[in-house]
C-alpha cells in the first residue's frame, strides 16, 4: 500500500522528568502538556528504605540525579524537571539550588525542581501568604513550612493527611476537604503539595469555591518547565495558567479577610487520616519521622 502521502510525525520538543521510584501520576503530568511537547520520564532507583525524610534525601542525592539525567540525555530533552516536592525541599533553598546546578551540569540543559517551581509560581502571582495542604506527616509538613519561611513565604493555615504510602490513591474529595480546613486567615494562595497527590480536576473547583489561586506540585512543575521552552501549560480555569488580568478577577469579588493570627499561634490541625482519605486502615503513618514524600 502506498503511504508516501502521509506527513509527520510533527517534531516534538522534549521535557525530561526525573521522578521518584513510586511516582504513579504520569498521566496527570501529561494533562498539562500541549501537543507539540513530549515528556521523557525516568525514575530514581528503588531503595528498600521506609518512606521518611531519610528516603527523601536518598532520592535527591547528587549521584542519583546525575545517573537519572544521563539516562534522559539520550532522548535530548531541552529542559529537565525533578518532580518531587519533599526531595527538593528537604535540603532547604541552598540544597534545592545545588540540585538544579548538578542536573544542569550533568545534562547541559536548564533544570528545575518542584519546590523551586513553587517559589517561582508564588512570585509570579505576587503571593506571600499561603494556605498549605499536604499528604505528609506533621514533621514533613513542618519541613516544607521551614523552607517557605526561608524564602519569605508565610503559611497562614495548613491541613495534612499523615500518610506514608498509597498517596496517589487519595480521592479528590479528600483534597477538597483538606483545602477547606487549611484556608484560614488572609491567605493569598493555596498550595497542594506532593507530586503523587492527584489535583488536576480539583484545582478549578477549588479556585471557584475559595476565590483564590490554587497551585499544586505537578501543576507548578509542568508550568515552570514549559515556560522555559516558551510554551504554555494546558489547564482550564487555573489562575496560574491564565493571563494575569484574568487571574486577578479571582480576587476582585473576595471580601477583605480579617488579619491572620501569627503563625506561632495557629492551632494545630489534626491529620485527616487514611479512613477519611478513603484509604485502607493499613495505610497508617509510621513513627513521626516518616511521611509520604514526593
Amino acid at each position: 500500500m502506498e503511504v508516501s502521502f502521509l506527513g509527520g510525525p510533527q517534531p516534538q520538543r522534549g521535557v525530561g522528568v526525573v521522578a521518584p521510584f513510586d511516582f504513579a501520576l504520569d498521566r496527570e503530568l501529561w494533562r498539562w502538556v500541549p501537543d507539540e511537547i513530549s515528556l521523557r520520564l525516568t525514575r530514581t532507583p528503588y531503595v528498600p528504605v521506609e518512606v521518611s525524610l531519610d528516603l527523601a534525601r536518598l532520592v535527591s542525592e547528587h549521584e542519583t540525579l546525575r545517573e537519572a539525567v544521563r539516562a534522559l540525555g539520550a532522548s535530548e530533552p531541552e529542559v529537565i524537571a525533578y518532580a518531587c516536592t519533599s526531595g527538593s525541599f528537604v535540603g532547604g533553598p541552598l540544597g534545592e539550588r545545588a540540585m538544579c546546578e548538578e542536573m544542569s551540569r550533568s545534562g547541559e540543559v536548564d533544570s528545575l525542581t518542584t519546590t523551586g517551581a513553587l517559589v517561582e509560581a508564588l512570585r509570579e502571582l505576587g503571593a506571600t501568604r499561603i494556605a498549605l495542604v499536604t499528604p505528609y506527616t506533621e514533621s514533613v509538613t513542618q519541613s516544607l513550612e521551614d523552607y517557605l519561611a526561608e524564602v519569605g513565604v508565610t503559611v497562614t493555615g495548613r491541613a495534612f493527611l499523615g500518610l506514608t504510602r498509597d498517596i496517589w490513591k487519595v480521592p479528590y474529595r479528600s483534597v477538597m476537604d483538606m483545602a477547606r480546613q487549611a484556608v484560614v486567615g488572609a491567605a493569598d494562595t493555596l498550595f497542594i503539595s506532593c507530586t503523587n497527590l492527584p489535583t488536576y480536576d480539583a484545582i478549578p473547583q477549588l479556585e471557584a469555591e475559595l476565590r483564590m489561586p490554587v497551585l499544586s506540585a505537578n501543576q507548578v512543575t509542568m508550568w515552570a518547565a514549559l515556560r522555559r521552552l516558551g510554551a504554555q501549560a494546558v489547564g482550564p480555569y487555573q489562575a496560574l495558567l491564565m493571563d494575569r488580568r484574568q487571574a486577578g478577577t479571582l480576587r476582585e469579588s473576595v471580601p477583605e479577610a480579617p488579619p491572620a493570627p501569627p503563625v506561632e499561634s495557629l492551632p494545630p490541625i489534626a491529620p485527616v487520616g487514611p479512613a477519611q482519605a478513603g484509604l485502607p486502615p493499613d495505610a497508617l503513618p509510621l513513627p513521626d519521622d516518616s511521611e509520604g514524600w514526593t
